[in-house]
């Protein structure tokens, strides 16, 4: 949990004005620099802070395409993400497609594609089985689904383990579920 401090710091850190900067990495330094001036903030929370940005800076570099590239020391292709591979988690993900199913191939293929594409461990598209959840209870009813609100009991991926090559989990978290009634969703999503 971040402190109010962590969160002022990296707030402070990411208003300044760095448009003369041309790429991610001198912004990522200029931010880090920043949160090393904060005379406010505890070690640990300046770690806590750091932490942060290096998270978002592997995300901005893998969704931009930008930075210097390093070789994965278990896959052996050039990575531009420091914390984890992009490249792995997506081999990973390859490795488990015939482990799931929504039971709706276009709906299996959407999330394939999105696992496929995916920027960061902490910001995946995942099929989540019924029976993972808990604690389901109706809330209401809008628009052409029905809302509820379970316990997921494994929770979202938060980060690569890169000895054991596989997403490490949250643990269990409250989530929001809807019961779709009609495809017109599908149609959006597909459009």
């Amino acid at each position: 949990m971040c402190s109010i401090n962590v969160i002022n710091a990296i707030n402070k850190a990411r208003l300044y004005d760095y448009n003369f900067l041309d790429d991610v990495t001198e912004r990522h330094k200029f931010r880090e620099q920043a949160i090393f001036a904060e005379k406010c903030l505890s070690k640990e929370e300046r770690t806590t802070a750091l932490q942060f940005l290096n998270k978002n800076y592997d995300y901005k570099k893998v969704l931009y395409n930008d930075g210097k590239r390093r070789t994965c020391e278990n896959c052996s292709q050039k990575c531009l993400a420091t914390l984890y591979c992009e490249h792995c988690i997506r081999n990973y993900f390859v490795k488990n497609f015939s482990n799931w199913t929504s039971g709706n191939n276009y709906i299996d293929n959407l999330i394939q594609k999105c696992q496929m594409e995916s920027l960061a461990p902490d910001r995946i598209v995942e099929w989540i089985p019924y029976n993972n959840l808990q604690n389901v209870k109706f809330l209401t009813k809008g628009g052409c689904s029905e809302i509820y609100l379970g316990e997921w009991m494994e929770g979202r991926c938060i980060e690569w383990d890169i000895s054991k090559r596989q997403l490490k989990r949250f643990g269990k978290m409250k989530v929001i579920l809807k019961k779709l009634e009609n495809k017109r969703w599908l149609n959006e999503v597909r459009d």
